[in-house]
């Protein structure tokens, strides 16, 4: 799920309390190149009696598809990882402008301060420019900004920096993490997959909005052979991408978080 502190709607506090409501007992933040929720979302976990685990939401290129990578059970104090992220983060901030410079070149006065307005201290992206021109009145729909300016082909497009998979698995890795290959189903092909189980993948998302029940099973299949973990989730964002019907409605079970606790365990204890 995402907060505020990357393209999320909901504060740290809001969404945990939110997710006490839907009777979750665990629950995963994995903002965009941002750990900045924590602490404060495990102490209000604390209070609301759900288990916050740390996470983050890599973007990598396999073979030029854009393929994102969760990281769960990180260090968010790391070093290392509040280096790369804060060089994340400025990669981000110059794509906006170079977006808001292709907006501007077609006519739409959008200018950079309401995007960054939009992100406040969030890891600016793409659905901030979105919500930026809506306000402005330049479109009518959040949906409309991507159909038709600044989604993959659009005119105002612009690729974001991307990680190789095998330098985003080590990062997580290198900071006590667990990597898990987000919503394969949506554009990642088998042979990408693949490559990132040969790199050093510890799970795949096998349940999320954007999955089939034959996508599920199928990805369900690979972690078997592979002898890999399985993780799900709703993706939630809120707001703008009226996804609030999906809180709760797209989960594992436990036991399954269970086994990626046993896997941890066992990364750390000595040999």
């Amino acid at each position: 799920m995402h907060t505020t502190c990357s393209d999320g709607v909901f504060s740290p506090y809001e969404l945990v309390k939110r997710c006490k409501q839907r009777g979750l007992s665990v629950i995963a933040i994995t903002d965009h190149d941002s750990v900045a929720a924590f602490p404060d979302a495990i102490a209000y976990g604390k209070e609301f009696g759900v288990e916050v685990i740390p996470g983050v939401e890599l973007s990598a290129m396999v073979d030029e598809k854009d393929v994102h990578i969760l990281g769960y059970f990180i260090d968010y104090t790391s070093a290392r990882l509040q280096e790369y992220l804060e060089f994340f983060r400025r990669e981000r901030i110059k794509r906006a402008e170079r977006i808001v410079a292709k907006l501007n070149s077609i006519n739409v006065p959008l200018s950079i301060d309401s995007v960054m307005q939009r992100a406040g201290t969030g890891s600016v992206g793409r659905p901030h420019i979105a919500s930026a021109m809506v306000e402005k009145g330049y479109i009518q729909s959040y949906q409309e900004a991507f159909e038709r300016f600044i989604g993959n082909g659009g005119p105002a497009f612009e690729k974001k920096f991307n990680l190789s998979p095998e330098d985003a698995i080590k990062l997580i890795s290198s900071s006590g993490g667990l990597s898990f290959l987000a919503h394969p189903g949506r554009y990642t092909p088998d042979e990408a997959v693949i490559r990132l189980i040969k790199s050093g993948l510890d799970g795949i998302e096998t349940i999320h909005p954007s999955h089939t029940p034959a996508h599920t099973a199928h990805y369900r299949g690979v972690v078997g052979e592979y002898y890999l973990l399985e993780s799900g989730g709703s993706d939630f964002h809120g707001g703008k991408k009226n996804d609030d019907d999906v809180l709760g409605s797209y989960y594992i079970d436990e036991g399954k978080v269970g086994m990626m606790k046993r896997r941890l365990f066992s990364q750390q204890s000595p040999q």
